[in-house]
């Protein structure tokens, strides 16, 4: 298969994605961090709080805006761990347009809850096969236009959308941590920072399920790493993909490992200090800036989202810990 070609966005595609999403994605709140940190401003830019829990409805709302009609009268095929899929289902819905999302296994269940609710057709699969789907852009037996939840240059503008608005709440930002899964969020967000000229640390934050942006910028080229499955089901794979990785080189300053503990720490402290509700990859930012892995200054952190299972929130609430 071919390579896609991928770029990324300008001016006037940022201003046609705030342009698509306008009215189905919300602007959402930059909200000081109540903690003490040394020399630091945390701030937290609540995609939680978007329709449907996640940052994910502006991808995919831009995606389908740009997409000839004529290529969809098949239906739209995606594989995602749960949130990108809701937003391409939200978005097919309105326009009258069946889709299929391949999920994997270890995604929460309330994200294929939420995709059958909003019509769409969910198959769930090992993580192996779901990652094929990713890789091939197909799936044996479904038909339908392929949506990449990554790997798209409308994926990436309608992303960028959320850099536009840090940039206007929060001109003298210093840092922005962003949760990495494939890429495409933290390069949307830092292809703004770097246009508007500003010398912004982009931070992505991995776990110890895996870390391919670390080995990547590492070894100056995507490479294979190891992938545990693990409650952090929003982020992770086994390598940063070859079509992303120009991006991510351009975009990313540093990747940096959080713990499950820390993780679980973010989780907790969003919820008692704040009354926010973050999942494992939400708070992944949140507790890499709250460790002091993305220097000092105005840091801003990507809530990605808000999508987790309520047994297993209220395990971590209680000080459980899920792993």
């Amino acid at each position: 298969m071919d390579v896609p070609r991928l770029r990324l966005p300008t001016k006037e595609d940022v201003a046609a994605a705030r342009d698509n999403i306008r009215g189905r994605a919300i602007r959402t709140p930059l909200l000081k961090l109540n903690a003490d940190i040394p020399r630091t401003n945390v701030y937290l830019k609540l995609e939680n709080l978007q329709p449907l829990g996640s940052f994910k409805i502006r991808p995919a709302v831009n995606m389908l805006k740009t997409i000839d009609p004529q290529r969809l009268q098949r239906g739209v095929l995606t594989a995602s761990a749960g949130n990108f899929g809701q937003g391409l289902a939200f978005a097919a819905r309105e326009i009258g347009v069946p889709i299929t999302v391949i999920v994997p296994e270890t995604s929460a269940a309330i994200k294929a809850t939420a995709l059958a609710n909003l019509g769409a057709m969910v198959i769930r699969v090992p993580f192996d096969q779901w990652w094929a789907a990713l890789t091939s852009r197909s799936f044996d037996g479904v038909q339908g236009e392929f949506v990449h939840p990554v790997a798209e240059s409308a994926v990436v503008a309608g992303n960028a959308t959320i850099g536009a608005e840090i940039f206007e709440d929060l001109p003298d930002v210093d840092a922005v941590v962003v949760p990495f899964g494939g890429g495409g969020l933290i390069s949307g967000i830092g292809s703004v920072m770097r246009r508007l000229g500003r010398a912004v640390r982009m931070v992505a934050a991995e776990s110890a399920a895996s870390q391919p942006a670390a080995a990547a910028l590492a070894s100056g080229r995507p490479v294979t790493v190891a992938h545990s499955q693990s409650f952090v089901d929003g982020m992770g794979s086994t390598t940063v993909l070859a079509e992303m990785w120009p991006l991510v080189r351009q975009n990313v300053d540093v990747a940096v490992c959080v713990s499950f503990a820390q993780i679980t720490d973010a989780i907790r402290m969003l919820a008692s200090r704040h009354h926010v509700i973050a999942e494992a990859a939400g708070a992944a930012s949140v507790a890499a800036a709250v460790a002091s892995m993305a220097g000092g200054g105005n840091i801003v952190c990507i809530v990605s989202g808000g999508n987790i299972d309520a047994a297993k929130l209220a395990g971590i609430l209680d000080g459980r810990n899920p792993f």
